[in-house]
C-alpha cells in the first residue's frame, strides 16, 4: 500500500521528555551548550590535524572524517530536539521525519563502517608494521572511506521504503526525541510483523558485523602486543587504541542496545534516555577522547597556543 496524500501532507508530534515539562528552558541550555560543544571541539579537531602536517596519516584522516561526520549526525537531531523545547506542540512534517530517519541512520551506519576502518588501520599498524605503508596508502584510505559512505547512504534505503508504503494512523504522536524506524512503526495502521522482522535484521547486520570485525582486529593486536618485550613497549601499543576503543565501546554499546532488541522489550521512555546518549552523548566523546587522551592532539593544540603539551594528561 502507498502512502496516501494525506499521509504525506500530515504533520506528526514529537513527545520528548513530558515529565520533565517545567525544566524545559533548563534542558534547552543543556542541549545547546552541549551542541555547541560538539560543534566546537569536532571543528577544533579538524582544523589542527588539517593545519599538522605530522598528523596527515591515515589514523588522522580517519579522525578528522569522523569529527565531520559527528558534527553532520547531531545536526540532523538536536536543531529540531532544541526548537522542540521551546514548543509545546513539538511537530514535524512527514516528509522532514523521514528525512530525518534517512540521514540519520545515513550518518550512524557511516560512523559504524568508519570505526571499523579505523581497527583495520590500528590492525595493519601493530600486526603489520612492515606492509602498513605499501598496504594503507592515500587511495587504500580514500576507497576505504567511499565504501564507508556508499554502505552509509544505500542500508536505510529498504527501511525507507517500507515506512513510505505504510499507512499511520490519526494519533500522530511520535513517543520519541526525534522520529526513528522503531517509533514509526508503532503508528501504523498494518500489520507491521514484516517491517519490523526486516528492520530487525537489517540493524543486527550493520552493528553485529562491525562489531565482529572490530573484535576480531584486536584479538590480532592483543596477541601481538603481549608478546612485547617491556611494558613501556606495550602501553605505547595499547595507547594508540584505548581512544578508539573508548568510542567503539559507547557507540555500539548503546546502537546495539536500541536497536537489536526485541520490539516488546522497549519501553519506550528507557528509548528516550538511551537515544540521549547515543545522538548527544557519545558525539561530545570524540573531541573529549582525542583531546585528552592523544598525546599528538595535545601537541598540535599546545603548539596553536604557543603552549607545551599538557604532560599530565598524556596517557595516549
Amino acid at each position: 500500500m502507498e502512502a496516501t496524500n494525506e499521509t504525506w501532507e500530515a504533520e506528526f508530534f514529537l513527545v520528548g521528555f513530558p515529565d520533565l515539562e517545567r525544566f524545559h528552558l533548563l534542558l534547552f541550555n543543556l542541549l545547546l551548550f552541549t551542541y555547541l560543544l560538539i560543534l566546537g571541539g569536532n571543528t577544533v579537531i579538524l582544523m589542527l590535524i588539517r593545519a599538522n602536517p605530522h598528523l596527515h596519516v591515515p589514523m588522522y584522516y580517519f579522525v578528522a572524517i569522523l569529527s565531520f561526520l559527528e558534527v553532520w549526525y547531531t545536526t540532523v537531531t538536536i536543531p529540531k530536539m532544541l526548537a522542540n523545547l521551546l514548543d509545546s506542540r513539538k511537530p514535524i512534517s512527514y516528509r522532514g521525519c523521514l528525512l530525518q530517519v534517512y540521514f540519520f541512520h545515513t550518518l550512524g551506519i557511516t560512523e559504524a563502517c568508519l570505526l571499523t576502518a579505523m581497527a583495520y588501520d590500528r590492525y595493519l599498524a601493530i600486526c603489520k608494521p612492515l606492509h602498513y605503508p605499501s598496504a594503507m596508502t592515500p587511495k587504500s584510505c580514500l576507497w576505504l572511506v567511499a565504501g564507508c559512505w556508499a554502505c552509509g547512504f544505500m542500508w536505510p534505503v529498504p527501511e525507507i521504503i517500507l515506512l513510505f508504503m505504510l499507512p499511520f494512523c490519526e494519533a500522530h504522536r511520535i513517543e520519541h526525541l526525534f522520529c526513528d524506524f522503531p517509533s514509526l512503526l508503532r503508528l501504523a495502521c498494518a500489520d507491521v510483523s514484516t517491517s519490523t522482522t526486516i528492520d530487525f535484521a537489517l540493524h543486527s547486520l550493520v552493528i553485529l558485523g562491525p562489531t565482529a570485525l572490530i573484535l576480531f582486529s584486536y584479538s590480532k593486536i592483543l596477541s601481538v602486543v603481549i608478546k612485547i618485550q617491556g611494558s613501556e613497549g606495550r602501553r605505547k601499543a595499547f595507547s594508540t587504541c584505548a581512544s578508539h576503543l573508548t568510542m567503539v565501546l559507547a557507540f555500539f554499546g548503546t546502537t546495539g542496545f536500541m536497536y537489536i532488541r526485541p520490539a516488546r522489550s522497549r519501553p519506550s521512555y528507557h528509548d528516550r534516555v538511551v537515544a540521549v546518549v547515543y545522538a548527544v552523548l557519545t558525539p561530545l566523546f570524540n573531541p573529549l577522547i582525542y583531546s585528552l587522551r592523544n598525546k599528538d592532539i595535545q601537541e598540535a593544540i599546545g603548539n596553536l597556543m604557543k603552549l607545551p603539551p599538557i604532560s599530565s594528561v598524556t596517557s595516549g
